[in-house]
């Protein structure tokens, strides 16, 4: 297999993620789009440096929120809200309304969160641990630990004056 061909397969295989990210990052489907390019060209370009020492995945949202956070400073956006209406929330059994309107709500919150704190938090919604949270963003887990904890208190804090 060459080289481009093992690299295809890697982003294939974990193609979610890079999607996971551009969502979260961006309000149309032209910045996902460009978002996407920009995470590929940048995993493309760090593919050879990538040495195996942590999981293909691991190494895949350290650079595509690296290139994500790259993208906001470089354009210097101000706060956004995303629309949610892209979102296929997997509807229980019975449909719950009231659920379903405090969902999005939380994620409006999240959306209001800064670069980094987003990123925590959609790697935490993901099921990482801690531990693969902090490699993916260079800080430590204790730091990991207590920025998640800070961040749930304010989304339940304004979760509550919400309701």
């Amino acid at each position: 297999m060459t080289k481009e061909e093992a690299f295809v397969a890697i982003i294939q295989e974990h193609e979610g993620i890079i999607y996971k990210i551009t969502t979260v990052y961006t309000n149309s489907v032209s910045e996902q789009q460009d978002l996407y390019q920009d995470i590929v060209y940048q995993l493309w370009r760090a593919y050879d440096s990538f040495r195996g020492e942590s999981k293909v995945s691991t190494w895949m949202y350290r650079v595509a929120l690296n290139t994500a956070f790259s993208r906001i400073r470089k354009e210097k956006r101000q706060p956004r809200s995303v629309a949610l209406d892209h979102l296929k929330i997997r509807q229980a059994e019975p449909y719950d309304k009231q659920f379903e309107e405090r969902l999005r709500a939380m994620y409006e919150q999240i959306d209001q969160l800064n670069s980094l704190d987003k990123g925590l938090i959609l790697l935490l919604l993901e099921g990482k641990k801690y531990e693969e949270i902090g490699e993916i963003t260079g800080l430590t887990k204790s730091n990991v630990g207590t920025r998640i904890s800070r961040i749930k208190e304010r989304l339940r804090n304004k979760m509550t004056k919400k309701a």
